[in-house]
């Protein structure tokens, strides 16, 4: 990968994103050759499949894709374009296509997007589903698409396998936004949050997971 305007910090998240692309192709490959993986059973996600995840999982790197082509041409280009509901009909209707069809899309989104990476500039901004994000940030919002859906593809993968390094990250990160949702003053996370292994607290941050006695905390 070249070097034009990478931090350390992004260099960082790509190095991560790229494993853990690679560590999700292996899981779904060794499934799927077991002929274990049936795209139709349900995900640890409320109404949604295996295939709605793997379908969302293209759907995301492409429109990582479309942000970082737009950006090349001086555009903010949109990652879905249509919003909301022009996301969900698309990973409706891609979730029933036919197995090989879903993880071929994904595999080709993945190196799509790993090819994106090779020849940005890093600079510029796309429009995400709900806020503006600078390119430089799509790395770590991959990484994290990635290894927490595959948790939730429910194929023995859990919070306890995450990369350290990225559990580090991300606790930080959703505990600053958890904080960020609390009444004023309120600043610490409750005491039986803190009392929890990281990869515990995390899985209750993101909604994956309850703590007894706490209310749930965000969900994503």
């Amino acid at each position: 990968m070249g070097q034009i305007g990478r931090s350390s910090d992004l260099e960082r998240d790509l190095t991560l994103t790229a494993t853990e692309h690679a560590r999700l192709l292996a899981v779904l490959d060794r499934f799927t050759e077991a002929e274990q993986l049936d795209l139709s059973e349900p995900s640890t996600l409320p109404g949604w499949s295996r295939g709605h995840v793997i379908t969302h999982l293209a759907d995301n790197a492409i429109g990582h894709i479309r942000i970082f082509d737009a950006a090349a041409e001086g555009r903010v280009g949109e990652q879905y374009p249509g919003g909301r509901e022009a996301r969900a009909a698309g990973i409706e209707a891609g979730s029933s296509l036919p197995a090989t069809e879903q993880l071929d899309r994904l595999r080709r989104s993945i190196r799509d997007l790993e090819g994106r990476w090779d020849s940005s500039a890093w600079e510029g901004h796309g429009i995400g589903i709900t806020e503006t994000l600078p390119i430089r940030d799509l790395p770590f919002l991959r990484l994290r698409e990635v290894d927490i859906h595959l948790i939730d593809l429910d194929v023995g993968i859990g919070f306890a396998d995450l990369p350290p390094e990225y559990l580090r990250l991300e606790l930080g990160r959703m505990t600053m936004l958890w904080q960020a949702r609390q009444p004023m003053g309120m600043t610490q996370l409750p005491q039986l949050a803190l009392n929890a292994t990281p990869e515990v607290r995390l899985a209750w941050l993101m909604g994956r997971c309850e703590i007894d006695e706490l209310e749930p905390a965000l969900s994503y």
